[in-house]
């Protein structure tokens, strides 16, 4: 008990810092160590751990977040993600566009981390509600909750490949569950819940317009889509093909390679810096040019995450996640609730959703082993739980107050709700899925 009640320690310790406005890179860093010492690992153990966790989670994640940055910023650059959003809009026209921002916020999110497709689509919030005569809430809502669940669920995110790393799940899988689990949380989250947000209306407030490019310069809105959406088709054809083709291992090599998430967002790179530069007359580096700076945007990310893989490796190498695994072996719940739920808790304590995810992971990683849970559903589960309850210390919730000019019950009303819908929704289906594995 008593390495529980230090972890217990730890975790309230490293609330107070993030609270107090220290970074979460230096936090946790801190955390970690401390942890290490006061588990009694001898201080070289502590410092090959730190470096054991940073550089595992980093070698498999930052070339895939920066890779996947990269194909953001040329799709943002070139105007495929205005050529998607148009052609959605005409397609569903002013009666349906709740579902119209639905599908914007599901295509933009996936390619886009989630700064970057929330500041993207903020000016096109605006524009819908104006035309359609919408809530600007409603609108605001149904698109955000596809950015949300594709943030907190979906490779290629930051937090979804983190996750699958430390548990060591299958990124083609973790990708195919989760997107039968997040366009139900989304649709739930997002235009059904927003029928209710009718009564919220809101005084008009600055809109942020991103890249402006000519209509006559704008990619087709068919390869736009396909370019987008690239990185899904080839990391899920080639895991069909590699189940069809396990019989002949030379073919089932080759497709476990293009199905991995880096070969497959470099080709995607590639693709578009084709179809969206050279064919279209865009140049490389002004491609490139935009490319660079959103792969800046994300270093900070990278930097947290890694310092989350420290503090898992702790947990583990220290022994205490066996310990917990023993406890949790003795209560009446799944691991994936049990996961669910203390990234749930980090989440309402911290505010970051990629935090919460990898410090809940780290605590939970031993249930695995003894449980013989999918790690891919551990993946989602922890992942849901991550994105529960975002209130005053998260920066989204901010984000969502100020560019839509609400005020602090507006945004509790709507944001925060909307939050919490979509982290439960996300369980319920983990859990459906449970029962079909």
């Amino acid at each position: 008990m008593q390495q529980l009640f230090i972890l217990l320690a730890a975790i309230v310790v490293l609330v107070i810092l993030i609270l107090r406005k220290l970074h979460p890179f230096l936090a946790l860093l801190l955390v970690s160590i401390a942890l290490g010492i006061a588990l009694q690992m001898p201080l070289p153990k502590i410092i090959s751990t730190l470096q054991n966790g940073i550089g595992s989670t980093l070698a498999q994640l930052a070339p895939i977040i920066a890779l996947g940055a990269i194909f953001g910023g040329i799709l943002e650059r070139s105007g495929a993600i205005t050529a998607i959003t148009k052609m959605l809009v005409s397609r569903f026209g002013n009666a349906h566009i709740k579902w119209a921002a639905l599908l914007v916020g599901f295509v933009v999110g996936i390619p886009l981390f989630y700064n970057a497709g929330f500041v993207l689509l903020v000016p096109l919030v605006f524009t819908l509600s104006a035309m359609s005569g919408t809530p600007l809430v409603v609108i605001a809502i149904s698109m955000m909750a596809a950015l949300s669940v594709t943030h907190g669920l979906l490779p290629p995110h930051p937090s979804p490949v983190a996750l699958a790393g430390i548990f060591k799940a299958d990124i083609g899988k973790t990708m195919f569950y989760g997107l039968c689990i997040a366009l139900p949380a989304a649709i739930i989250a997002g235009p059904i819940f927003a029928r209710t947000l009718h009564r919220i209306v809101v005084p008009a407030a600055p809109i942020i317009s991103p890249t402006k490019i000519s209509e006559q310069k704008l990619p087709g809105s068919g390869l736009s889509f396909l370019i987008a959406l690239l990185p899904v088709f080839i990391i899920g054809i080639s895991h069909v093909l590699v189940v069809l083709f396990s019989s002949n291992s030379q073919f089932a090599n080759v497709f476990t390679f293009t199905g991995d998430p880096l070969v497959a967002l470099l080709l995607s790179v590639f693709a578009a810096l084709f179809f969206l530069g050279t064919k279209l007359g865009f140049t490389t580096s002004s491609l490139m040019e935009d490319a660079t700076k959103s792969v800046s945007s994300v270093a900070m990310i990278m930097l947290i995450i890694a310092a989350g893989g420290a503090f898992k490796q702790v947990l583990v190498d220290s022994g205490i996640g066996t310990i917990i695994a023993e406890k949790a072996n003795h209560l009446a719940l799944s691991p994936l609730v049990l996961g669910w739920l203390i990234a749930a808790l980090i989440r309402l304590a911290l505010g970051s959703a990629t935090v919460a995810g990898l410090t809940a992971a780290g605590i939970v990683l031993p249930l695995i082993q003894s449980s013989g849970a999918s790690p891919e559903l551990m993946v989602l589960a922890v992942g849901a739980g991550s994105l529960f309850g975002s209130h005053v210390n998260d920066t989204g919730f901010w984000m969502f107050k100020e560019y839509f000019n609400l005020t602090m019950k507006q945004t509790f009303l709507s944001w925060s709700l909307m939050e919490i819908i979509v982290s439960i929704c996300g369980l319920i289906g983990v859990l459906i899925c449970n029962q079909f594995l």
